[in-house]
């Protein structure tokens, strides 16, 4: 068995600022901090903040909010139908400033989106419709994207907000063969909050959440080529145990291929998922 954290490296971004954690921007900064300097800090990615957030997280970090080592490291979000020039202005804002190092943005997915004006060498993940059409057409464009070297990945959103309701199992499954067979890496987003496939308590009410390891497994299934159905029947294994096994069993090659395709996911409780998964024998620490 594996003792490097190479399957769970660098895969939960921050996104403790966003719904459903809604953490102060102060107070997500400094625990950040906290996770960073952690022993599963290898597993953790940039802190995620909105765009429209630049100027207050600098005025934080003019208060002393920051006390990593080393610059802050940013992921800096507009979600679907922000106006693009919000992005721009932001990433401005903070590229300026060398207490911060900002990994890369993401942005909703329009065809135009080549025409905004944004970093050219700043890595973009473009959050893709739900339309099975329009997603078809977005995977196409990143496709092309990536093809061009572009650094550019897929992204879709696997928790419900008021507009989007939990997509299902057929519907993420379709997601990732989709993906992988247009050999589009991608990056998910929201509802990933636990290891395994399961109905969860979210504010005293229950909602259902996808896994971190059945996505794991699903997107290796996807990657060799299983149709959809099966790949649906892998997010819905609600044995951790018997996912943790597989991924832990998996050669270097197959962790390897797995996270080119799946590069992160944000998540509001960075620590949740990641106790459950040491507890299964994951290995989050170097």
């Amino acid at each position: 068995m594996s003792t490097s954290p190479e399957p769970l490296r660098a895969l939960v971004d921050d996104a403790a600022v966003f719904p459903p954690g809604n953490s102060p921007l102060p107070e997500a900064v400094s625990a950040h901090a906290r996770h960073r300097a952690s022993a599963y800090g290898g597993c953790v990615g940039p802190l995620l903040v909105p765009a429209s957030s630049a100027d207050a997280l600098l005025a934080v970090l003019d208060a002393g909010g920051w006390t990593g080592r080393g610059p802050l490291d940013l992921g800096v979000v507009a979600r679907p139908g922000t106006d693009p020039a919000v992005l721009r202005e932001g990433l401005a804002v903070l590229a300026a400033d060398p207490r911060v190092d900002v990994r890369g943005a993401e942005l909703g997915w329009t065809a135009g989106w080549r025409r905004l004006d944004l970093p050219g060498d700043l890595p973009l993940a473009l959050e893709v419709p739900r339309e099975r059409a329009a997603q078809d057409e977005a995977l196409a464009d990143v496709r092309a994207a990536v093809a061009e070297g572009d650094a550019v990945v897929a992204k879709f959103r696997t928790g419900p907000t008021p507009t989007w309701p939990w997509p299902p199992e057929d519907e993420l499954a379709a997601f990732l063969v989709a993906a992988t067979t247009a050999r589009v890496p991608f990056k998910l987003t929201g509802g990933l909050h636990h290891a395994v496939r399961g109905t969860y308590a979210v504010d005293g009410v229950d909602e259902e959440n996808h896994g971190v390891l059945d996505v794991l497994v699903a997107t290796a299934a996807a990657l060799e080529g299983a149709p959809a159905p099966e790949v649906a029947a892998l997010l819905a294994v609600r044995d951790a145990r018997a996912l943790a096994d597989l991924v832990l069993a998996w050669p270097d090659a197959t962790t390897r291929r797995v996270r080119a395709a799946f590069t992160a996911y944000g998540c509001c409780t960075v620590t949740d998922p990641l106790t459950e998964l040491a507890d299964l024998g994951l290995p989050t620490s170097a």
